[in-house]
């Protein structure tokens, strides 16, 4: 065992099955494939899996395991071997298929996915997995089903439209449809005001998402949503990390003389982006200082009108983030100074500018905001999940651990 550098299991997840590969790293840096087995993905089956573990471990050789992020047939499993103590790491099918086509790798089965993630775990340093709050899952829920309603409410609501100028209406048709539009503005309803008393449970909670809402255009369920979807901004020590995980870095397509389109990624949480949409407009709408000026710049510099409303959504962003990292109150006027008299008006390099917004924050949008595929408008029917205000009850309970 003195020229073992480390150890590794992949484990490739389906619906009934987990096929487990152990693997190890020498010296050598040859990696070896040390024994294969399938279990159940049931609870029966991960004690199967802990005592094979143990069996076929080194004890004195860190171990890992790796797993792809397949639906939600993954969790059981994480979280049954992150409470035995286990370092796991999940990692986006995406990435871990790109890892194997890197290898070379033609054919895909279910033992060559998990030999290959046995692989990776072992040549690069993956970040570790940590779960939900039992609180913020249940939020998560509960915002992604208002969501899914919401689009089938959109669905309905077109549908009825087509009907009623169509050449015929059917009325039986015309009925289920209202039926069904009924229905899921009551489930609406009650999953808004349920999201209002799980963010209202805890006072300190309810103080700084109070001060998140003093934004003019940001409702209580884009907060909700984003607490929901960054498990309460616990993982994200820069801003450049939050960005990226909400798909709005940037990327470019550059070799020698070629110049392609500059764009955002959108290589991230989607319900971010999809909730960052009304809050932007709202804002611009509204006349908030630094998001005006920051829209108007742009549409001056020959971008689209939904370039620029990216541009706020990914300010909006960070700004949301940065007043629930500080727990700070929202000021409109920060990094303005006070106008100087009309005969003496000088443009400072790090102070305010005429529009509002200091240089130090234009030059940070320069290279943020690029894009020239943006995120499509949403329905208004659909829109409103992510704008209207909700039911505000406070009570007592706990959500998070603010510090």
């Amino acid at each position: 065992m003195k020229n073992l550098l480390c150890q590794n299991v992949g484990v490739d997840v389906s619906k009934d099955s987990l096929e487990v590969t152990f693997s190890t790293l020498e010296m050598d840096r040859r990696v070896k494939v040390k024994a294969t087995r399938k279990f159940a993905n049931t609870p029966a089956g991960f004690k199967q899996l802990q005592r094979w573990l143990e069996s076929k471990r080194a004890a004195q050789v860190e171990l890992r395991l790796l797993m792809e992020a397949t639906g939600v047939y993954y969790e059981q499993l994480a979280w049954f071997l992150f409470q035995q103590g286990y370092q796991v790491s999940v990692v986006l099918p995406t990435k871990a298929k790109r890892y194997l086509q890197a290898l070379g790798h033609r054919s895909k089965n279910d033992k060559i996915d998990a030999r290959g993630l046995a692989q990776m775990g072992l040549e690069q340093l993956l970040e570790l997995w940590q779960p939900l709050s039992p609180n913020i899952y249940q939020l998560r829920l509960l915002t992604r089903q208002l969501e899914e309603f919401t689009n089938q409410r959109t669905v309905c609501l077109n549908q009825l439209h087509a009907l009623h100028h169509g050449a015929l209406v059917v009325k039986q048709v015309e009925r289920n449809l209202q039926k069904m539009v009924r229905v899921l503005e009551n489930s609406l309803q009650e999953l808004e005001e349920a999201i209002g008393e799980l963010l209202y449970q805890d006072p300190l909670l309810a103080e700084r998402v109070d001060k998140m809402l003093s934004i003019k255009g940001v409702g209580l369920k884009t907060v909700a949503v984003l607490l929901a979807e960054t498990n309460g901004f616990a993982t994200f020590e820069r801003q450049g990390q939050l960005v990226s995980y909400a798909g709005y870095d940037v990327v470019e397509h550059q070799s020698g003389l070629r110049a392609g389109r500059t764009r955002i990624s959108k290589k991230g949480n989607a319900h971010i982006r999809r909730a960052m949409h009304m809050p932007a407009l709202s804002a611009v709408r509204f006349q908030e200082p630094r998001f005006v000026a920051l829209y108007e710049r742009l549409v001056k510099r020959g971008k689209t009108k939904m370039q620029a409303y990216v541009a706020v959504q990914r300010k909006l962003l960070v700004l949301l983030w940065t007043l629930w990292r500080k727990n700070e109150a929202y000021d409109p006027r920060y990094g303005q100074q006070p106008a100087e008299p009309k005969n003496n008006i000088q443009i400072q390099e790090a102070g305010a500018s005429l529009s509002g917004v200091s240089a130090a924050d234009k030059d940070a949008i320069t290279q943020e905001t690029q894009p020239e595929t943006a995120e499509k408008e949403i329905a208004p029917a659909q829109a409103r999940a992510t704008q209207d205000e909700l039911p505000v009850p406070v009570g007592p309970g706990a959500l998070f651990q603010v510090e």
